[in-house]
């Protein structure tokens, strides 16, 4: 079984409120992806968002964009990134999801993506500016082939027409983006934002949910815990980490474990705020 579908079936029948973390492959440093995931997974995080750096981030704000910029400065590729996640797959227990945008993976190729997904234990992909269309028609024959889950992401203005759509052809979760706006944290959720949680838990859709976009402490965390399987925390950490990176005394590759460990401690005590 697919690692995703694994995550998601236990979660169900334990009833816990899961917690992915997304990072920027690269970023702090180009040698450091193995000891995230590795130190993340040790610290009980259910679920890891690997980001593809790319230089024209759309969805993103201006610190997952910073990331994205220090990590092709320091130069990652997507050929780099998957050989690190292959020398550690035997590590890796949790599901991993890669996350980024339509034109690397175009530039990779589709089919050489999911192969090396697989390759380097890879459960599934997230492509914030790929067509539901194309989608359908070209990406998900070659997912499927390779047991790849495409996620697909929702927002408050997507139709319910459209949630249905999407809740029917595919597999895996759906990334329910807390508000139709750039990543980034926030203080709250106001109202609306949680009719809107609600209005999707309503719809009792097949495929589990995962909130993110603005989670950063307990506030924000509760609110996407209590509508969905659970939340995804993205700018918060990443800022944490460049923080824990730069303020150690010896910057280099020794240093990389010990900034994780903070980093996720001071995210652990910011959750609890």
């Amino acid at each position: 079984m697919n690692k995703i579908n694994r995550l998601f079936k236990d979660n169900r029948d334990n009833n816990n409120k899961l917690l992915s973390i997304y990072f920027c492959a690269g970023c702090p440093t180009l040698e450091g992806t193995a000891d995230v995931i590795l130190t993340l997974q040790r610290r009980g995080i259910a679920m890891i968002e690997v980001g593809i750096p790319f230089s024209d981030p759309l969805a993103d704000g201006p610190v997952i964009q910073g990331a994205a910029t220090k990590a092709l400065k320091n130069g990652m590729n997507l050929k780099l990134l998957f050989s690190q996640l292959k020398a550690i797959k035997d590590k890796v227990e949790i599901p991993l999801v890669m996350m980024g945008y339509l034109n690397p993976i175009l530039h990779y190729g589709i089919e050489e993506f999911c192969q090396s997904c697989v390759d380097s234990g890879v459960s599934g992909a997230i492509i914030p500016d790929l067509p539901f269309e194309d989608y359908q028609s070209i990406v998900r024959p070659i997912a499927d082939k390779y047991d790849l889950r495409i996620i697909m992401l929702i927002t408050p203005e997507t139709s319910e027409e459209r949630i249905r759509l999407i809740d029917n052809n595919t597999d895996g979760f759906i990334y329910m983006v807390s508000s139709a706006a750039i990543t980034g944290t926030q203080k709250s959720f106001d109202e609306q934002k949680q009719e809107y949680f609600r209005r999707i838990e309503a719809m009792q859709l097949r495929n589990p949910r995962m909130i993110g976009f603005g989670i950063s402490n307990a506030q924000t965390l509760k609110a996407a815990q209590d509508h969905a399987a659970g939340a995804i925390i993205g700018s918060k950490f990443v800022t944490l980490l460049d923080e824990a990176y730069n303020n150690e005394d010896n910057q280099g590759a020794a240093c990389h474990e010990k900034a994780v460990e903070k980093a996720i401690d001071k995210l652990f005590a910011a959750l609890k705020e």
